[in-house]
């Protein structure tokens, strides 16, 4: 069994994931980009969060109205690149709660290195969404899936900008019970572990560190 993939295909979404992969596209306007689309991955991504009713009095009359039941979402960012989704996200859900996850990838070895781990203590009783733009090899996100189950989170997501078909096949195989959100899924990885056709290395271009 694999994990459920919704590619989100509205057209405001492509548009705007066709700005972020030109080379040209400035770091500025980048993280805007990802900053809008981030908002509209979220609108999906939550699309059945459970509902309770509650009285509430408008200026005509009371009534019983939706809101969202339990303990407010926990956003997780797979540092550094998941703070570009993150923002977004935040726009839309601005009570959510916020964790971090520090992740690089060993050159070499492709593998995840930790360097910092912090979230909420009550995470366990959250819905919980993982963001990073990238899921390439896919071992940053198992990785940080299973840090979050470590410490009893139940209900996880993982949302991204792109995917690698590799990327999903192995986050689905680990983490059959996590469902992935994405924009796109590309053709390949390449020999360094970068998606193709991709946008780059989604840090560098979020922050211009290259």
């Amino acid at each position: 069994m694999s994990s459920t993939v919704t590619v989100v295909s509205h057209p405001l979404v492509q548009h705007k994931l066709t700005l972020m992969r030109r080379k040209e596209t400035p770091s500025s306007e980048f993280r805007q980009l990802l900053r809008e689309i981030s908002l509209l991955l979220a609108y999906e991504v939550t699309r059945d969060l459970p509902l309770t009713r509650r009285p509430i009095e408008t200026p005509l009359a009371e009534m019983d109205a939706p809101a969202i039941a339990g303990k407010k979402i926990c956003i997780v960012s797979i540092l550094r690149a998941g703070n570009g989704i993150l923002d977004g996200i935040l726009d839309l859900i601005p009570s959510a709660r916020v964790g971090h996850i520090g992740l690089y990838r060993d050159p070499e070895t492709l593998q995840p290195v930790e360097y910092y781990f912090k979230v909420p203590q009550d995470i366990a009783d959250r819905p919980v969404v993982v963001v990073d733009p990238m899921l390439a090899t896919g071992h940053s996100a198992i990785a940080a899936v299973s840090r979050l189950k470590d410490r009893g989170a139940q209900s996880i997501r993982f949302v991204c900008l792109l995917a690698a078909p590799e990327g999903v096949q192995a986050l689905g195989e680990a983490h059959p019970d996590v469902p992935i959100f994405t924009a796109a899924i590309d053709s390949h990885l390449n020999d360094h572990g970068y998606i193709v056709p991709g946008l780059g290395d989604a840090g560098d271009r979020i922050y211009g560190t290259k």
